[in-house]
Parts: C-alpha cells; sequence; structure tokens
C-alpha cells in the first residue's frame, strides 16, 4: 500500500455500537485496500467509543478521532472530508454493509472513466438482524452528458444512495458542504452531477439499513431532524421551519451558479427547479416515515446471499 492513500472512507457515527462493528469489518474487509478510515466519534454515550479504539488499534488504516461535544450530523462528516489526504472520496455510514468488491469496483469505474466523477452500486435494503427488505435497480439520468438532464433527473427521479458513492475529492470539495437545512443532502448530490456524469454498477453490492434507531425515525419533522444535522438548528427564533425550507431552495440555485455549466445549460436547470418547485406545491404533506421489517422478498428471490458477499458476517452464521 502507498504511503498516502488513493481513497478515504469518512465514518461517521454517533452511539453506534449496536453495528458499527459489522460496518469496520465490511470496510476492512473489501477486495481493495489501498485506503484510510477517518472515524470522527461526534461525543456517543455508549460503547462506540471502546469499539472504535480497539479496531483502530488493530488496523493502521483507521484514523480515530472523538469530538469533544455533539457538533451535529453535517459537521461531523464535514470534519472526516477535511482530514482526507486521498485523491478519492466516499462516506460510509455506521450501520450500513458493504460487499467485499465495492469499493474495487468503483474505483476501477472511475480509472476507467475518467469523466466520471461518482461511481457507486445498486442499493438493496436489510433490517436489524442483516435480513434483505427490498432492492430496486438504479433508475436516475445521473451517467446522461447532459449535465441539465442529470439535475432534472435528480429532481424528479427517485431511487439511489449517491452521498455513500465513491467520488473524486477534489471534485466533492469544490461543492458546497454538508448543511443543516431541510433536504440539504440532496443539494450537495445534486450539485455533485451539475459537475459531472455518474457510474452505477449494476449488482447490489450496498447494503442500507433500516432501523428504528435512524435519524429518519427518531427526528420526525423538518425542525427536529435539522436539529439533529446541527444543534443551532433548533433555535425557533433564529431558524424557522420557512427558513429551513428557504435554504433548501437557495441551495440548488447555488448550486446551478456554482458549477461551470454553459448559458444554455444553466437556463434548462432554473426551468427544470421552477418546475420542480411548482409540482412540490401541489403535492400531499409527506406523512412520517414507516419503518418495514421482514417485508418484501427474501434474499433467495434475488439470488443475493449477503453473509457471503459481506465480510465479516461469516463470524455471525
Amino acid at each position: 500500500m502507498s504511503t498516502t492513500p488513493r481513497l478515504t472512507i469518512g465514518l461517521p457515527v454517533y452511539n453506534g455500537a449496536r453495528f458499527i462493528g459489522q460496518s469496520i469489518e465490511a470496510l476492512l474487509g473489501q477486495s481493495f485496500d489501498d485506503f484510510e478510515i477517518i472515524i470522527s466519534d461526534n461525543a456517543s454515550t455508549d460503547g462506540t467509543d471502546d469499539i472504535c479504539t480497539r479496531y483502530a488499534k488493530q488496523d493502521s488504516r483507521i484514523r480515530y478521532f472523538r469530538q469533544p461535544r455533539n457538533i451535529g450530523l453535517s459537521p461531523n462528516h464535514n470534519f472526516t472530508l477535511d482530514q482526507a489526504r486521498s485523491e478519492l472520496f466516499k462516506w460510509a455510514s455506521h450501520d450500513d454493509l458493504y460487499a467485499r468488491d465495492l469499493l474495487k469496483l468503483c474505483v476501477e469505474a472511475l480509472d476507467s472513466h475518467p469523466d466520471v466523477i461518482l461511481a457507486h452500486s445498486w442499493t438493496a435494503r436489510i433490517d436489524a438482524s442483516n435480513n434483505l427488505i427490498e432492492a430496486d435497480e438504479y433508475r436516475l439520468s445521473t451517467g446522461s452528458p447532459i449535465p441539465s438532464e442529470r439535475f432534472r433527473s435528480m429532481l424528479f427521479d427517485s431511487g439511489g444512495d449517491d452521498d455513500y458513492g465513491v467520488v473524486r475529492t477534489d471534485v466533492l470539495r469544490h461543492v458546497a458542504p454538508n448543511g443543516s437545512y431541510h433536504h440539504a443532502g440532496r443539494t450537495l448530490v445534486a450539485e455533485l452531477a451539475l459537475r459531472g456524469p455518474f457510474y452505477h454498477i449494476p449488482r447490489w453490492l450496498y447494503f442500507r439499513r433500516n432501523h428504528a434507531e435512524q435519524a429518519e425515525f427518531k427526528y420526525a419533522g423538518v425542525r427536529a431532524n435539522c436539529a439533529n444535522m446541527d444543534p443551532r438548528r433548533a433555535d425557533p427564533i433564529r431558524n424557522p421551519v420557512v427558513r429551513l425550507y428557504a435554504e433548501y431552495i437557495m441551495g440548488y440555485v447555488s448550486a446551478i451558479n456554482r458549477s461551470p455549466l454553459s448559458f444554455p445549460e444553466r437556463g434548462k436547470c432554473y426551468r427544470h427547479l421552477l418546475r420542480y418547485l411548482i409540482s412540490r406545491m401541489h403535492r400531499e404533506p409527506s406523512r412520517k416515515p414507516v419503518l418495514k421489517t421482514g417485508e418484501g422478498f427474501a434474499a433467495a428471490d434475488l439470488d443475493i446471499d449477503i453473509n457471503s458477499l459481506v465480510a465479516g458476517l461469516e463470524k455471525r452464521k
């Protein structure tokens, strides 16, 4: 392995003792091993510190940081990027799982396609016991050579977890960092899509976990969710809900303005954004997310054997 790794994995965590061991093992067991893992513990109050410290002592690729206080989900994500020293970067979640060849295939895709700025695989969802819940093919048009078409698809189409793809670090550092307004993560990925096409491996290699301790279930409502991303958002005087929505819209506007687009492409992006905002005005209010457990199909229906695909799970059979 070179002195400077090719890939940095940013692993922000808060009270992740239940699952982080599985996630770390899945990353350490990757067939591509030229990486470092930056773990940023957001002042956890459970056993996360002990678990991360133990893994850091076992593997020199892990650099473990513990924040002195809870700085919020978004600043904690940004901290891991600030520590990166590699040409490629990937955020990882403490409760998700990763097939052994995920990183290898993503890096190979970026090496083979210089115009591509982000590579990822299809996503399957698992429950707290690693049982498959659902899996979908990736349907967004982020591979299009046309920036406005990629942007349109990010606004109107659903699916994918591109914020957890492998991305070129220099491109990621030129977009706005993770914010703490409503749906801030969407504007970050949209700005990436404006700067270059994505590549998706047509296999289920990323396993996103659904469980009751996730932020989307624990922090229902715009203000609660934004305060989880940054505790300063909890102040209703300085951060009324209308501001949290307005910053979301301006996040898209800023993304378009910052991106290296031609005048016609910029105009198309603004028209897509206007059409999107009008469509949102006529939608029914969103409901509280529902946690699925054990619904859908069995893993055998799609020939997805998570225990054989993910490093470390064979110990738990």
